[in-house]
């Protein structure tokens, strides 16, 4: 079959190999009769999977051994509770928080409702089109971690590295999650969803630092305290298995491809290649983040008028370029271009782009 070109912000295109493999196992998994997704999640054939894809998660990024990792259910969205729940268990403990577009605003506005959390720094102002440097930031005294979103996948606006600000740092890496190297020692959580970089949809990421697990409180409901499901190995309860077994595929193949530095070299071309139109095109096409900013996963940009845009899209859609509206939030276009997005289906959108541009210019 002909594969579409596919942009979608979330869930994300997926290795066709990884699809293949997937369509093959499903309906007998190693031998067993049955399906993965129908076997108990304590048989054997199940935990391999589930110590694999836990194990490939820390080698792929390079995690260091004081952090415990983590496979949980509900996204990102149930970490912007839970981090505040478990990492402020003491009434003067609070939290900063970058509030750099749509899910940094969600992350600030849960943590509030959970703890003491106060906003750091706030793009509103700009319309969420440029990042502060640690020189504008506010941070209060006493302040016990700071939370940023590290890629803010509506805006398309990214912080391009992790300076030190004098705390450890929280991030919300969801849609650029395993697309480059961190640096560890400033972090004390990094989470996400894995549906858009890493897999399909109903699994979180998370990995914490260890010794943080003996600070936080016994007070907590169970699903919702990191000390319930650290010791089970993320099995305290049934996990979502589709997903992990998916999510373990993926990072197979970014392995075998080249690791994470691999798909940093991979990101900033695929963007680079979009942003070049974009700047080439003499304001038929723009877009609205600070040059210093734009984000190397999701390339946002307008053209002259939304009647243009919808004809843009009606076009883009005959030649199998799909996904490409921006969120409902913005408007505007929007190309994902995620880990597992070939750089084939990017020159067919660059292409569409300059003929587009061309026509109706």
């Amino acid at each position: 079959m002909q594969r579409a070109h596919n942009f979608c912000a979330g869930p994300c295109t997926l290795p066709t190999s990884v699809l293949a493999e997937l369509a093959d196992e499903l309906p007998n998994f190693n031998d067993s009769g049955m399906s993965l997704i129908e076997m108990s999640h304590r048989s054997a054939d199940y935990d391999a999977v589930h110590s694999e894809t836990l194990d490939l998660a820390r080698r792929l990024f390079n995690v260091p051994s004081d952090f415990s990792t983590l496979l949980l259910q509900g996204g990102a969205t149930l970490q912007f509770a839970m981090i505040p729940m478990n990492l402020l268990a003491t009434p003067e403990a609070k939290a900063a928080h970058i509030v750099s577009g749509s899910w940094g605003k969600k992350a600030f506005a849960d943590a509030k409702k959970c703890a003491s959390a106060y906003s750091a720094w706030s793009g509103e102002d700009s319309n969420f089109t440029t990042l502060p440097t640690m020189a504008d930031l506010n941070l209060e005294d006493g302040t016990r971690y700071l939370h940023l979103t590290s890629n803010e996948t509506i805006g398309g606006i990214r912080f391009n590295d992790f300076v030190d600000p004098g705390v450890p740092i929280v991030a919300d890496m969801s849609s650029d999650y395993m697309s480059r190297p961190i640096p560890w020692d400033r972090f004390d959580v990094v989470y996400g969803g894995a549906q858009k970089n890493l897999g399909p949809a109903g699994l979180s990421v998370v990995f914490i630092r260890s010794s943080l697990l003996e600070e936080m409180p016994d007070t907590l409901p169970d699903y919702l305290s990191y000390k319930y499901h650290e010791p089970a190995g993320s099995l305290a309860n049934t996990p979502p298995v589709f997903a992990i077994w998916a999510t373990g595929k993926v990072m197979k193949w970014m392995e075998a491809s080249g690791g994470v530095e691999e798909m940093e070299r991979r990101a900033a071309k695929r963007s680079a290649m979009i942003y070049d139109t974009i700047d080439a095109s003499d304001g038929f096409y723009t877009n609205p983040v600070d040059s210093a900013y734009r984000s190397h996963m999701n390339i946002v940009f307008r053209l002259g008028s939304e009647d243009l845009e919808k004809i843009f899209l009606a076009e883009a859609d005959k030649h199998d370029l799909r996904n490409l509206k921006g969120h409902r939030s913005v408007g505007g276009m929007r190309a994902s271009v995620y880990n597992a997005l070939p750089t084939e289906s990017v020159q067919a959108l660059v292409d569409f782009m300059g003929s587009f541009s061309a026509q109706h210019g």
